[in-house]
């Protein structure tokens, strides 16, 4: 099983927060450091110091590490055009030296795009969009070096991009798509993607869930085309302690009223943390993100590298 790490930095996270947290996640073992990117807290309070750029702070981090994988869980189709986001993404894949990987969604909190004047479709176009920029962003890191890319859409059109720079890594940086969508996202990851993700709810969600991406690369046919077959990987949020009350004090924040939609945490013992894991590894996943609360906590941290990883 990997383990990766995932914090949500709009809660209150400056970058020299994230630097001092993503450094001992590499020095304890984990496979990766993973991070939203939001522009707002979802709760009432003032989410102080602010959002940081979830592409700027992975491109400093970039060069602070040396060997884990650097991400995001996810960027939001309507944040960004897609010919400038894989301009950002190769590039912080080559200052990385190929160990970054773009999540990429459809976009769901209102609020943080009224506020910072993004626009902010329905539900439709926004998968449109997504897909759109799937289609480009993979496309110009796929055109042959010395080849142009033209992409002519309803939401984007394209005309001899040079399709630079180039990533480190070929075809380019894993991709990954994810979330609780039961029609269009399993379609998506069949169709474009290297690892699905299904978000921080119970196991036997994530199993149906599973099944149906299965299913959708059955009917895409993606195995006849010789890519690999789809890494399947959870998120786990996680109060784990020494004690029942040293759980329970790291589970506080989630009884915070939020946007959010139900989740299914671990709160309790490092032991209860490694059954569920089993739990998902025998559903399939490969690979799992723990979504850590507080990154000023490097305790809780350390407990996870210390009781968990090594039973692993």
């Amino acid at each position: 099983m990997r383990i990766c790490v995932f914090t949500e930095p709009h809660r209150g996270a400056d970058y020299e927060d994230q630097s001092r947290f993503v450094r001992l996640v590499e020095a304890a073992g984990f496979e990766g450091f993973f991070r939203a990117d939001h522009y707002r807290a979802m709760g009432d309070g003032p989410g102080l110091p602010g959002p940081t750029d979830a592409w700027v702070t992975l491109g400093a981090l970039a060069r602070e590490t040396s060997r884990i994988r650097l991400g995001t869980l996810v960027t939001s189709a309507t944040f960004r055009l897609p010919g400038p986001l894989a301009v950002t993404v190769a590039q912080v894949d080559r200052m990385s030296g190929g160990r970054v990987e773009l999540g990429l969604g459809a976009g769901w909190y209102e609020r943080e795009h009224t506020a910072y004047g993004i626009p902010f479709p329905g539900l439709g176009e926004r998968f449109d969009r997504l897909e759109e920029q799937l289609a480009v962003i993979t496309g110009l890191w796929q055109t042959p070096l010395g080849e142009s890319f033209s992409h002519h859409g309803d939401h984007y059109r394209l005309t001899d991009a040079p399709a630079l720079p180039k990533p480190v890594q070929t075809p380019g940086p894993p991709v990954i798509v994810g979330g609780r969508g039961r029609t269009r996202t399993p379609e998506l990851a069949a169709r474009y993607a290297d690892e699905f993700n299904m978000p921080f709810t119970s196991v036997a969600e994530t199993a149906r869930a599973y099944g149906r991406v299965a299913e959708a690369c059955d009917r895409t046919g993606r195995a006849g085309t010789g890519r690999p077959p789809l890494v399947l990987s959870a998120g786990v949020v996680v109060a784990i302690g020494r004690t029942d009350e040293e759980a329970r004090r790291r589970a506080a924040p989630l009884h915070v009223k939020s946007a959010l939609p139900p989740e299914d945490p671990v709160v309790g013992s490092p032991a209860q943390l490694v059954q569920r894991l089993g739990e998902f590894a025998a559903i399939g996943a490969s690979r799992i993100h723990l979504r850590l609360i507080d990154l000023s906590d490097l305790d809780h941290l350390e407990l996870i590298a210390s009781e968990v990883l090594p039973q692993l």
